[in-house]
């Protein structure tokens, strides 16, 4: 078989095409590979790069060049979305990632609504459109992908989750209106992403797990608004990846109701077994983030091995790579899939 692009073989996989092997990415967002390595080797840092469309592209070419990712995932955070609505966000560090300082509501019931087409234009969107664009232009074979995060995660991010979560039980009628609300900015953003050149949509929705919610929860809320989600970015037609953690037992009848091009899971999921289970699938995942922090190379590189071996779609770390994994541990892993043999 000829041997593809990074873009054509992510693309060819994720539309269950035939590809020369697996595509082995970490898509941003949630899952995103600017660790303290990439950084100190690559002079590109954070916390700048949240807020500069230059630095931020800069940056994801030195993860991809790094690391052996087959794409640029943008951006590197999952506080975009909760900071444009209103909650108080803490950039970080060059080792510590963002994060929410306040979630700006108290319940589902005090949520104010903002006009979505107006302040999709503010914050931090557009940068990390801008740096799509740029990455797309200067790189044509290599995707990028565009991370959001999910509607249960960004709800619960702009309102304290504790008595949010309770609303899904006792206040059905307000917490819809606050899903329907959160989904319609995440179509626009999605919608703005693939205008500057996103060739793939990541959703990474960690609040979404059947040990949170339940399977009749996980069936409303995060099934609901996920599929409505993917269905607007299908009509723009661009792929979809969706990244469920935690342990999938209690909702795993429902995985397959999930609309998207591919599921990635955490660690814990036996992706074969899931396979097995729901052939129509395509399998992403699923190295242990734990092991890509604290190794050795050779374990990674069995981890690897194996998932290969048991023909998982597409190998990606199983969720949130540490800011001080080891470069030489995710190079064991993408050198691993690539065909490329250590010295």
């Amino acid at each position: 078989m000829t041997v593809l692009t990074e873009k054509q073989r992510l693309l060819a996989v994720l539309s269950k095409q035939p590809a020369d092997r697996p595509p082995v990415i970490c898509p941003g967002g949630m899952m995103n590979a600017a660790i303290v390595d990439v950084m100190k080797s690559s002079n590109q840092t954070l916390p700048a790069a949240h807020s500069d469309a230059v630095l931020m592209a800069n940056l994801a070419y030195a993860v991809h060049n790094l690391t052996g990712f087959e794409n640029f995932g943008l951006p590197f955070c999952m506080t975009v979305e909760a900071e444009l609505l209103g909650s108080e966000i803490d950039l970080g560090t060059f080792a510590c990632e963002p994060k929410i300082s306040r979630e700006v509501f108290s319940s589902a019931t005090q949520v104010e609504y903002k006009d979505i087409s107006t302040i999709l234009n503010t914050g931090r969107i557009p940068v990390v459109c801008q740096a799509a664009s740029i990455l797309t232009t200067q790189y044509p074979d290599i995707p990028v992908i565009g991370s959001l995060t999910g509607p249960v995660s960004t709800a619960a991010s702009i309102i304290d989750p504790i008595p949010f979560l309770k609303d899904l039980r006792k206040n059905a009628p307000a917490a819809h209106r606050v899903f329907d609300y959160v989904t319609g900015l995440l179509i626009g953003f999605a919608h703005k992403l693939i205008d500057h050149g996103a060739t793939v949509i990541a959703i990474g929705d960690p609040t979404a797990t059947g040990e949170i919610l339940g399977p009749r929860l996980f069936d409303e809320y995060a099934v609901t608004y996920i599929n409505k989600l993917i269905a607007a970015i299908h009509h723009r037609k661009v792929p979809v990846i969706v990244h469920i953690c935690g342990n999938l037992n209690s909702v795993k009848p429902l995985i397959a109701s999930l609309k998207a091009n591919a599921i990635s899971t955490d660690a814990i999921v036996n992706l074969k077994q899931l396979k097995d289970d729901f052939p129509q699938l395509t399998t992403m995942g699923n190295i242990s983030t734990y092991l890509l922090e604290y190794g050795p190379p050779e374990k990674v590189a069995l981890q690897t091995r194996n998932l290969l071996a048991q023909g998982i779609d597409i190998i990606a770390p199983a969720c949130g790579l540490s800011t001080s994994s080891a470069l030489a541990n995710i190079q064991a892993m993408t050198h691993t899939v690539r065909g490329i043999h250590a010295n």
